[in-house]
């Protein structure tokens, strides 16, 4: 088949298809050429699916939105593809090739030759079939490691852009404020720092692939009242200032990320997506952001339908185009014929519409579609016969070796070891009970984005097609010579307690018992976990807490195994478990990871990127709490954590010492400079996870008790120690003030050197001199870590 429908650039090539002109002029000539239609046509999109005999994709049939015709719409162009990959079980060559073909159809049927930009979900890893389930996103914030994300998130980009695709809807920025909020799995944490900075590695690694990363949800999402899903927000300036915006702000700065996603919820009455002061003034004004603005799915239709403040669909598209959204997802609605007919007779200025344009063309021309050399064949089909769709079927692998390799060592960074009696690491015990509904349950380590939960489910007589083994698989390797006993006990939020008797009897034959509890990720109510999965309280879900109340008095030694989405209050078990260990939805590797660190093969080093409650309805609680929002005698309700954010164990220990501080005080402008020493003081290698944290006693505005200001890994030998030096700069001090201004204040300042939120090691108590200073969006954002060997004692 004949696929490039490129041509060659002579003289009389337009200025648009010549990648020597300045981009500028090459949008700008390229918009003048258009007609209205042709313009509104490349800002929206159309849900696909790929087929998997290589034809072309076929629209996707959503109850949302009505029938969509490609062929009439195909003429004036199209903006974007939607999920061609993540719509249906699709061969991923066959799934190349199907898009490849539906291109060159796009491109040929409008009259400037513009292919569409082909979007996917990637919040997991590729949501494809057949492609690598990484661990979810709070897995990511558990191995408090940047570079092992960015890593992640290149090999997640270079797989998509192998077939094809462009552009990837991750991360999630929203900080979780409510751990009862059912996407809790796709955040990284209830920490604005670590959430920005491990989000930033991921839009580095992903656009290092050439995929553009779409930062969402901007903003507030996860703020809503109750912990529920697309509901109204209700934070103030400056918990949306100094919480919620940081994160997108790092990876706008510093990840140069690509486009941005408007979010669903209202703040104080305001939708994200008809917001001009955040999605113009803010992020474009301000930031300088220069990327595209989608909107999130149905979002734009939603300012009419659920917010109620546009009166019909041209009125929608009107306040999304003068809030700064570029382009409608997934489908086509408010931005078709209601806008060509309200822009037709004045009701929305073309100016709105070409300045939209403008960004989505320099987009496409940053991504070569508009060179006169464009071919739709993606480099995992370059040297492939395009007319043997049969041959091609199973020949691109998006479940590699190297990709296991590396879901297998995030996943083994990020399990949290939450307490331990000395039970763990398992001395090759004879008899194991393996209790509870996840410990057979294969797709207990995937979050609610992977395809198989997300799009597998409703293709039940279609393999998995991912290797998923099981905790009692991963566990029977790990120890060969214990006989096993199972015993599901429960499920996962049924309810049933016939099994427990069961259970209690395995546990009383066996050496030790593996209690492995958590939830079943879903979207909309079919888990208990995910998208539209809120919880009421978080109290394990079903009756897995009586489940493990009723091991605890079998007398066996009980390690409790929690593969879940969020973090759960674990009633008596905090105090009588032999050990908890904790790991959020760990990926395709996920249990030969936790089996590894049950055996000893791996020494933990995860930490909490969230707190664990000690009582299950102390909620919306985070560690983010100022003085009153601490435990106190005048109110019922005690939010103090079992462990707090940053909390994990190991099965090595740690000493820390000699601080020094080279200058007590230093100027509003200026920065501190601290050293000290971390040494292994155990007998197997391990790694530290230094954590800094800003206490601020006396501010004109209330401020935390505390706040993650930096952090770093340091992996140590038995016996070796390190020498830390930090440079904290004054910039890191700063907040929003009473008028709404980011400023530095002068006064005294605690910088605690801490293995957790709950566990400083050391503090330096320091003084910011001279006047308060204002500082804006280029101000200093991290502190500088430099790790250097100690000589042994």
């Amino acid at each position: 088949m004949t696929a490039n429908v490129a041509v060659e650039t002579t003289p009389e090539t337009p200025v648009w298809n010549d990648p020597h002109e300045d981009p500028d002029t090459r949008v700008s000539a390229l918009i003048e050429a258009m007609t209205l239609e042709e313009k509104i046509g490349q800002l929206y999109g159309v849900w696909v699916g790929a087929s998997d005999d290589g034809g072309e994709v076929a629209p996707h049939q959503h109850d949302m939105e009505e029938a969509v015709d490609l062929d009439a719409l195909l003429p004036t162009g199209l903006g974007q593809l939607t999920r061609p990959f993540g719509t249906a079980p699709v061969d991923p060559a066959l799934g190349a090739l199907s898009l490849l073909r539906t291109q060159a159809r796009i491109a040929s049927a409008n009259r400037f030759g513009i292919p569409a930009v082909a979007h996917e979900e990637c919040l997991a890893g590729f949501a494809a079939w057949k492609a690598t389930a990484y661990p979810v996103p709070l897995s990511w914030g558990a191995t408090f490691d940047p570079g092992l994300i960015r890593r992640m998130a290149a090999a997640i980009g270079h797989d998509m852009r192998s077939v094809g695709v462009h552009q990837g809807l991750a991360p999630v920025l929203d900080v979780v404020r409510d751990a009862r909020w059912g996407r809790v799995e796709e955040t990284i944490g209830e920490d604005p720092y670590l959430v920005g900075s491990i989000a930033t590695a991921y839009v580095q690694g992903l656009q290092s692939a050439g995929v553009g990363a779409t930062l969402k949800h901007f903003v507030g999402y996860a703020a809503s009242r109750a912990g529920r899903n697309l509901a109204p927000v209700s934070a103030g300036p400056r918990e949306r200032a100094d919480i919620l915006l940081p994160p997108f702000e790092m990876a706008v700065r510093e990840g140069g990320a690509r486009s941005v996603m408007s979010a669903y919820n209202d703040v104080d009455g305001i939708p994200a997506a008809a917001d001009e002061e955040l999605l113009t003034g803010l992020l474009r004004d301000t930031w300088g952001f220069d990327g595209t603005v989608v909107a999130d799915y149905f979002g734009i239709a939603f300012l009419h339908t659920l917010h109620g403040v546009a009166g019909d669909w041209a009125d929608a598209a009107k306040a999304a185009l003068s809030a700064g959204v570029d382009v409608e997802l997934p489908n086509v609605k408010a931005f078709g014929a209601p806008l060509v007919e309200a822009v037709t007779t004045g009701r929305v200025p073309e100016a709105l519409i070409d300045r939209a344009l403008r960004r989505v063309l320099a987009d496409k021309a940053r991504l070569g579609l508009l060179d006169a050399d464009w071919s739709p064949v993606p480099p995992a089909l370059a040297d492939a016969d395009l007319d043997d769709p049969d041959a091609l079927r199973g020949t691109v692998d998006l479940d590699t070796p190297r990709n296991r390799d590396l879901a297998r060592e995030i996943a083994e960074q990020a399990v949290v070891l939450l307490s331990n009696d000395g039970t763990l690491p398992l001395a090759r015990p004879r008899r194991i009970a393996l209790v509870g509904p996840n410990a057979e349950a294969p797709t207990a380590v995937l979050g609610c984005y992977s395809f198989p939960l997300h799009v597998g489910v409703h293709h039940p007589r279609v393999p998995l097609g991912i290797d998923l083994p099981t905790l009692r698989d991963a566990v029977a390797r790990e120890f060969p010579d214990a006989e096993i006993t199972v015993a599901r006990g429960t499920g996962v939020d049924d309810g049933d307690t016939s099994g427990i008797e069961d259970a209690v009897r395995a546990a009383g034959d066996a050496d030790v018992v593996l209690a492995v509890l958590g939830d079943r990720a879903g979207l909309f109510g079919r888990g208990t976990s995910g998208e539209g999965c809120d919880a009421g309280s978080l109290t394990l879900p079903g009756a897995q807490q009586h489940l493990l109340d009723a091991l605890l008095d079998a007398g066996t030694p009980v390690v409790a195994v929690l593969l879940a989405g969020r973090p759960y209050a674990l009633g008596r078990a905090v105090d009588e478990a032999a050990a908890i260990v904790q790991s959020f939805f760990p990926g395709v590797e996920g249990t030969p990871a936790l089996a590894g660190v049950l055996s000893g093969r791996t020494n933990p080093s995860g930490r909490l990127p969230v707190s664990v409650p000690r009582g299950p309805d102390a909620q919306p609680a985070t560690y983010l709490g100022a003085r009153l929002a601490q435990a106190s005698e005048v109110s019922t309700v005690d939010p103090t954590p079992a462990f707090g954010f940053g909390h994990g164990l190991s099965y090595t220990s740690f000493a820390w010492s000699d601080l020094v501080v080279e200058e007590a005080e230093t100027g509003t402008d200026g920065a501190f400079h601290l050293a000290f020493t971390v040494r292994n003081t155990g007998e197997r290698q391990g790694s530290e996870v230094v954590q800094l944290y800003l206490h601020d006693p006396v501010a004109s505005v209330v401020q935390p008790v505390q706040r993650l200001i930096g952090y770093t890994r340091v992996p140590l030998a038995p016996g070796e120690a390190r020498r830390v030096r930090v440079t904290v700069p004054a910039d890191l001090a700063s907040f929003t003030g009473r008028d709404g201004r980011r400023v530095v204040e002068p006064g005294a300042l605690e910088l605690r050197v801490a293995a957790s939120s709950a566990a400083p090691r050391l503090t330096a108590t320091v003084t910011l001199t001279g006047p308060e200073r204002q500082v804006d969006h280029t101000r200093r954002l991290h502190a500088d870590f430099a790790q250097e060997p100690h000589a042994a004692e």
